[in-house]
């Protein structure tokens, strides 16, 4: 039978349909077999990675130069605790008592700028002492836990004594906070926006979240300072806020003022502080930090 005819009969095309068909049929066999066909012919090729092995190598030798430059005795040199004198004791010695390679040199530098060490606490003048690892090294330091003062002062001598005057939490500036040893101008402008972000302190440990305050700052600052027992806070009124107003409450998170304000505007007014069990998941830790600084009134 002619082929033309059977196609004809069989799908039921026209003499140009049938022609087309034809036409096309050839392409669409070429098409769905031309990437098999590629494949088998690519498999046969011969691969050559010699230029990734060269890129491997030199990023071998870059890693190999580099372990080379690790020095081994910052790596293996165990941590030995001793008596020492900052004044005196060598590079090797403060890497043995478990400082790092950069505060060591900042000791030594230091030494050779013609700075000395008169008592334990300034080693915590030194840019990235850490104040537990002050702590450990104290009874093993050499020096005094301060200057001895002469009973009369000579007449070319002016003797100033720091009066400790503890001040209120709530009112210091930045000035004042710095009096406190510990606190330079970056963490006192920390404490005032976080106080001034959250409507003031009203415990002493609150002082905990500020961010960079470590346990010994925070201890010297609850010793020099302290919180009016009729103080009261900023308030923010939960049927009045607007978002952005809650959002900047560091206990209330972006989500969670969102989600007060909606609850407002679905459901009307809260009647108690209570009422933020309904739409988040608050537990009795989290709301009783945030009713000192919340109102339904």
């Amino acid at each position: 039978m002619n082929p033309k005819r059977w196609i004809r009969n069989f799908f039921g095309f026209s003499r140009s349909q049938t022609n087309g068909f034809l036409f096309f049929l050839p392409l669409v066999l070429i098409f769905i077999f031309s990437a098999p066909v590629y494949r088998w012919w690519k498999s046969r090729q011969h691969l050559d990675f010699s230029f990734e092995r060269a890129q491997l190598d030199s990023l071998s030798a870059l890693w190999m130069r580099g372990e080379m430059n690790v020095l081994p005795e910052e790596e293996l040199l165990p941590v030995t605790l001793f008596a020492f004198n900052p004044n005196t004791a060598t590079a090797d010695d403060l890497h043995a008592l478990g400082f790092s390679a950069g505060l060591a040199k900042r000791v030594v530098n230091y030494r050779k700028a013609g700075g000395q060490f008169k008592v334990k606490s300034d080693l915590l003048k030194l840019y990235g002492m850490d104040s537990g690892f002050y702590k450990a090294l104290t009874p093993f330091l050499l020096l005094p836990d301060e200057l001895k003062r002469k009973d009369a002062p000579t007449p070319n001598t002016v003797r100033a004594e720091k009066v400790e005057i503890k001040f209120d939490l709530n009112r210091a500036d930045t000035v004042l906070l710095m009096s406190v040893y510990g606190i330079g101008s970056k963490l006192s402008k920390r404490i005032v926006a976080f106080r001034e972000s959250l409507g003031g302190f009203i415990y002493l440990d609150q002082l905990f979240e500020v961010y960079g305050l470590d346990s010994v700052v925070v201890g010297r600052l609850k010793e020099n300072s302290f919180i009016q027992p009729d103080f009261y806070p900023r308030i923010l009124n939960l049927n009045e806020a607007t978002e952005a107003q809650l959002e900047t409450h560091p206990y209330i998170s972006k989500r969670m003022a969102k989600a007060i304000v909606t609850y407002r505007f679905q459901h009307g007014q809260y009647h108690s502080i209570e009422d933020l069990r309904k739409i988040i998941n608050v537990d009795d830790a989290m709301l009783a930090k945030l009713k000192p600084y919340l109102t339904v009134d």
